[in-house]
């Protein structure tokens, strides 16, 4: 996993890697800055091998959970699951590309999250992914609830 910072004032920074199929990544934020949360704003996927064979099916989650929230069974009833996405292309059909994903951006990040991903068009292959964060201020009362919802979601 490599993180990027962005170019605009250090306000949105990139996370991205190679996670094989079924496996999860800890997108680490402890020791960041205090005063500061994080809000998803976007999550990508896209595979890792394959690409241009006749399918491609890949799925994500991101969650702040204790666990992973499975990416082919997501619960939007979860409230520790922030992100869930997915990619299918296939060389056979009309449209041969198509990406959708759904992200609790008003959900504030101060503790570690857990992504998720897999490929189901039955390859089994790593899939590449990528989360856009952006970086956001807090007062000392606003720190304290972003906390305390995130450690409920944790050990609830």
């Amino acid at each position: 996993m490599e993180c990027y910072e962005g170019a605009t004032m250090n306000k949105e920074f990139v996370m991205r890697g190679q996670t094989a199929s079924g496996e999860t990544e800890i997108l680490n934020f402890r020791g960041n800055k205090p005063g500061y949360g994080y809000r998803l704003v976007q999550f990508d996927l896209f595979p890792g091998s394959g690409i241009g064979s006749d399918a491609n099916e890949l799925c994500g989650t991101v969650t702040a959970g204790k666990v992973a929230v499975t990416p082919t069974d997501p619960d939007f009833d979860d409230p520790g699951l922030i992100a869930s996405a997915m990619f299918g292309a296939s060389s056979s059909q009309a449209y041969p590309y198509s990406f959708i994903f759904i992200i609790n951006d008003l959900f504030v990040i101060t503790q570690d999250l857990i992504l998720m991903v897999q490929d189901t068009s039955g390859g089994n292959n790593a899939v590449n992914w990528q989360c856009k964060f952006e970086k956001v201020k807090l007062s000392k009362s606003g720190e304290a609830v972003a906390n305390f919802n995130q450690f409920t979601i944790y050990d609830g």
